[in-house]
């Protein structure tokens, strides 16, 4: 499960079946562990069976979260899981199979520790989602100013625009933005 917003992968699992009572216990376990109050996060997924059945339904709707679905029939529906399965298959360490799960748990258990701690990302102003998602963005982003304030004071002429600026994270990001949000954009 990824904060889009971070990119931050704030829980996975590993089963040998899909049905909605692991899902339900999943997204429960993720939300108490990060804190998520009620009524405050919008949960988007596949039309999977487990994510339509009206067991998952009924639990995020106990859960105060509002379901956010893939448009039918569109597989490739939500481009921040897109983009995370293929950082996660590209990643030089993924095998070419699994051949037991407790190779599959190990490979997992070393890959999203690094993916939200170290890997930096371009859709983020090239943050790890655990400085987005901890609230530390700002501090590395005022740093990087002053690295290339310091970097233009020594030798200006490189800079023809003047002082570079660093790239800011997102404010806001959707995938089902509401009409007054899309309206806007």
């Amino acid at each position: 499960m990824i904060d889009i917003f971070s990119r931050f992968v704030v829980g996975w699992m590993l089963a040998n079946r899909q049905n909605a009572k692991l899902a339900g216990r999943f997204i429960s376990e993720v939300m108490r562990r990060e804190g998520i109050a009620p009524g405050t996060t919008i949960l988007h997924a596949d039309r999977g069976g487990p994510m339509v059945a009206k067991t998952t339904i009924d639990l995020l709707d106990a859960l105060g979260v509002e379901p956010s679905h893939s448009r039918p029939y569109v597989s490739d529906d939500n481009p921040f899981s897109e983009a995370h399965f293929k950082t996660f298959k590209y990643h030089p360490s993924f095998p070419e199979r699994f051949y037991t799960r407790e190779e599959a748990e190990a490979f997992c258990g070393t890959f999203f520790p690094w993916y939200n701690t170290e890997h930096r990302h371009s859709g983020i102003a090239l943050l790890t989602p655990a400085m987005l998602h901890y609230g530390e963005a700002d501090k590395v982003i005022g740093a990087r100013a002053l690295v290339l304030a310091a970097a233009h004071a020594r030798n200006p002429e490189r800079f023809v625009n003047g002082v570079p600026r660093p790239q800011a994270p997102p404010t806001s990001v959707w995938i089902n933005p509401p009409p007054e949000t899309a309206a806007a954009a």
